[in-house]
């Protein structure tokens, strides 16, 4: 039997029933992914495995550094073909890391391609999907189409002119691609240089002087409003943990021009100033109905040397362990008193955080929308099986597991649409395991409609996203 058949991961009957019956004809709405507009914009078409499947992937890059491949054939200059062998050479060292599942699910969902990677398949494997992928199938469109893709939302700077999202809507690709509204460096004041020059890029996309705090904030709900006219629904912000002190408008502009003046912010002063933009963002969210995502608990560029070398999104960020609740709780808090908490999804990236965030959630739900304060999937070191298990648990025990809007991508890959799939696995066995133990009853209508409504339903009302008539 190969590796991935029809009931990979499915270990009862009632998983392989709601799995193949329920969850795996489900169109995809990936709400949440890193993939390129401009690649998305002209069809990109990929030359061979390196170029579709190594490109920008740290998930791989980690694990050849830790089986000893040289840089070289990691980020460096060595060519494809090197890169892809280094790869194939790595991967049975890979078993046990959810690596090994994603390869080989990947090489039969894009490829048909059943064999094992290793060194000794590479140069048929690299031969056989080369040759796929000159077929028209292979392109980023045509890619979309397989996976029967709806929705994917791509992750923007605020100052991003939005072009490439442009074309794609003129186009023919029946893919709903919306932009995510990512200001991640309006909260950088400790470094005056990268503040002010992003500020400065806002300031030519608004074509106004920003000079003062109210043109700041001004300049900000503009590219907020533009960016809804563009179809975004969706904001994100990548945190260590929330900011949530006290800071007034006074304050905050003395902290602007200083920052504006080239001084950078102390921590503390830092803390206050993005806790004033923190909660600005949420009001503009909560005024247009947006849905806020909130990426907590990295912590990135751990490796200076490397980091100096290759950049941020590398391979050298981890888990985090700062303390969420009180950060988080104040955040909520804030918003709700003043009536301005839009719908919040959290992703937690310290497992020992997931019954923190899952009950601090609970703390909030509000009637105008069901499951309005979400315990997202699990991300970066948790969307793998043990770890989708423990979130699932987690939202399971404290909340509404019927009303969780389901997995994304998170990735950088156009090879990344089977973790769909494993998902969608993973929470049918998860289902089936527990009909087989009695701990749910064995009836098809009441657990089919939560899957289906994990799959896809749930994300796609709760998103309020424009699939361009798709179901």
């Amino acid at each position: 039997m190969a590796f991935i058949h029809d009931d990979f991961l499915l270990s009862t009957e009632t998983s392989r029933r709601l799995y193949h019956e329920m969850a795996a004809h489900q169109p995809i709405l990936d709400y949440h992914s890193h993939l390129p507009p401009d690649e998305i914009a002209r069809d990109r078409r990929f030359g061979d495995l390196a170029e579709i499947w190594l490109e920008g992937d740290h998930y791989k890059w980690r694990a050849m550094r830790a089986n000893a491949v040289p840089e070289r054939l990691i980020t460096g200059d060595a060519n494809p073909r090197e890169k892809f062998n280094a790869w194939a050479e790595t991967v049975p060292a890979t078993l046990r890391n959810p690596l090994y599942h994603w390869t080989h699910l990947e090489l039969k969902r894009y490829f048909g391609i059943d064999e094992l990677l290793d060194a000794n398949s590479a140069s048929r494997i690299w031969d056989r999907a080369k040759e796929r992928l000159s077929e028209e199938a292979f392109s980023v469109h045509g890619i979309l189409r397989k996976f029967r893709v709806n929705v994917l939302c791509t992750t923007d700077d605020p100052t991003d002119d939005l072009a490439h999202h442009r074309a794609i809507a003129d186009s023919t690709l029946a893919t709903r691609v919306l932009p995510t509204f990512r200001p991640d460096k309006a909260l950088t004041a400790d470094r005056p240089d990268a503040f002010n020059s992003w500020v400065d890029r806002l300031a030519a996309a608004t074509n106004r002087d920003i000079s003062r705090l109210a043109d700041f904030v001004d300049a900000i709900a503009v590219r907020h409003d533009f960016f809804h006219q563009a179809g975004c629904r969706i904001s994100d912000h990548g945190l260590s943990q929330c900011y949530a002190r006290d800071c007034s408008e006074q304050i905050a502009s003395r902290l602007f021009d200083q920052a504006r003046g080239g001084t950078a912010l102390a921590p503390d002063d830092l803390a206050r100033f993005n806790s004033y933009v923190m909660l600005l963002f949420g009001r503009l969210d909560a005024d247009r109905g947006w849905t806020k995502q909130l990426h907590l608990g990295a912590r990135r560029n751990t490796n200076s040397k490397m980091f100096a070398a290759r950049g941020p999104d590398a391979g050298f960020d981890s888990i985090g362990d700062w303390p969420q609740a009180a950060a988080l709780n104040g955040y909520l808090d804030a918003l709700a008193r003043d009536d301005a908490l839009p719908k919040v999804i959290v992703y937690n990236l310290n497992p020992a955080d997931n019954y923190v965030i899952a009950t601090m959630l609970g703390n909030f739900q509000q009637p105008d929308t069901p499951g309005k304060m979400q315990f997202g999937s699990g991300w970066w070191y948790l969307d793998q099986k043990e770890a989708i298990e423990w979130q699932l648990n987690a939202l399971s025990h404290v909340g509404l597991l019927s009303r969780f809007v389901g997995m994304l991508t998170d990735s950088r890959s156009f090879m990344s649409f089977p973790r769909h799939e494993y998902f969608r696995r993973v929470l049918c066995d998860l289902l089936g395991r527990d009909v087989q133990q009695g701990l749910l009853p064995d009836d098809d209508g009441l657990l089919g409609k939560l899957v289906q409504d994990i799959c896809y339903r749930n994300a796609l009302h709760y998103l309020a996203l424009d699939t361009k008539g798709q179901g």
